[in-house]
């Protein structure tokens, strides 16, 4: 694709995705502006006469952005309360990642497909980190775990806002504001203090190659000023917004069914992975609230199996316990980066030598 043929291609997925946060806004959907654009672009990509762009470096500004703002919110009370959680943050994410696997072998067993395969694609929290683990690994179809991943995240993406606001849990617009309840007002020294340190942190973590290092830079570079007694401002709800719709415009690109051999059985299979997660991710959240003596919604959206940008976003939205949030978020993804790979790989390798020991 040609340059000017990239820039009419992405003007032609901004207006898409203004027009769809555009509609959402006015229909009083939850989080509009990250679900409008993400299901304006998700519909319009189907359609094969109208090419559509997103540059990842717009996502990547994106999440630094929503990086600094979830780093406002790690006070030193805070980071105090998720070190007094450890325990609890593991026991749920291995109990979370363990419900996976479980309901990958009963969907194998009842689809036909290769449980490697299913597992891979079910694994909650890391989509790219899964996603290169198939493609090293012999045996696990990369096209089918990708649309899992992928499709798990959209769905979750769009169904955990529904479901905070729905008859369950039964949480009220009106209740809430947009973000800014942990810092005040600070000056334009302070401002470019926290924008330089969270750009420097983003490639500082890409270099190091940490998980979602745009993300996740920025929030430990926020965190660290913040409790070394700087003070963020507070963003914008507009700036805020605008970093919604560039995520969403991008998550909407992603899902391209097409490339799939057998879709309704893929579909259908990725359906069923994510309704089961979602749903054993708020069964654990009652416990997890009980236990903790925290909000159900901020139990809920700590072992949400999305993205920690994602639920980020949401639980700034809600006027959720951003940092327990975060913590549980990042926890999951931390473990899923570094210790479930090894763990797959012995799983597969003993699985498949003993496969050939019986032959």
């Amino acid at each position: 694709m040609s340059k000017n043929s990239k820039v009419t291609s992405f003007l032609y997925a901004l207006l898409i995705a203004v027009l769809g946060g555009l509609l959402f806004s006015y229909f009083r959907v939850p989080i509009p502006w990250l679900l409008g654009p993400m299901s304006s672009i998700l519909i319009f990509s189907r359609f094969k006469r109208i090419n559509l762009y997103w540059p990842p470096f717009l996502r990547d500004t994106a999440l630094i952005i929503v990086g600094y703002s979830i780093g406002l919110s790690f006070t030193r009370t805070a980071v105090k309360n998720i070190i007094a959680n450890l325990p609890s943050m593991f026991f749920m994410t291995v109990l979370l990642v363990s419900f996976a696997a479980f309901m990958a072998f009963i969907i194998s067993r009842l689809s036909g497909v290769n449980y490697p395969t299913m597992l891979t694609g079910s694994i909650p929290g890391g989509l790219s980190q899964m996603i290169v683990f198939a493609e090293e690994t012999k045996g696990i179809d990369i096209t089918v775990v990708t649309f899992m991943q992928v499709s798990r995240l959209l769905m979750i993406v769009f169904f955990v806002p529904f479901v905070i606001f729905g008859p369950i849990l039964n949480l009220q617009h009106t209740e809430y504001e947009t973000i800014g309840q942990y810092q005040h007002d600070a000056g334009s020294y302070s401002a470019l203090l926290f924008a330089a340190a969270c750009i420097i942190g983003a490639f500082v973590g890409k270099r190091l190659r940490f998980p979602t290092p745009f993300l996740l830079g920025p929030i430990l570079a926020a965190a660290l000023l913040t409790n070394v007694g700087f003070t963020g401002p507070i963003l914008p709800s507009n700036v805020l917004d605008a970093s919604q719709l560039l995520i969403g415009g991008y998550i909407g690109m992603l899902l391209k069914p097409e490339k799939l051999q057998r879709k309704t059985l893929t579909i259908f299979l990725a359906l069923l992975s994510g309704f089961f997660l979602v749903s054993g991710s708020l069964a654990m959240s009652f416990f997890l609230s009980e236990k903790l003596n925290i909000s159900i919604v901020t139990s809920f959206l700590s072992l949400a199996p999305g993205g920690m940008d994602q639920m980020g976003i949401i639980a700034h939205e809600v006027n959720a316990d951003l940092s327990m949030v975060t913590g549980f978020q990042l926890f999951r993804l931390l473990f899923v980066y570094f210790a479930v790979p090894p763990l797959l790989r012995w799983y597969f390798k003993r699985k498949l030598g003993s496969k050939q020991e019986s032959l």
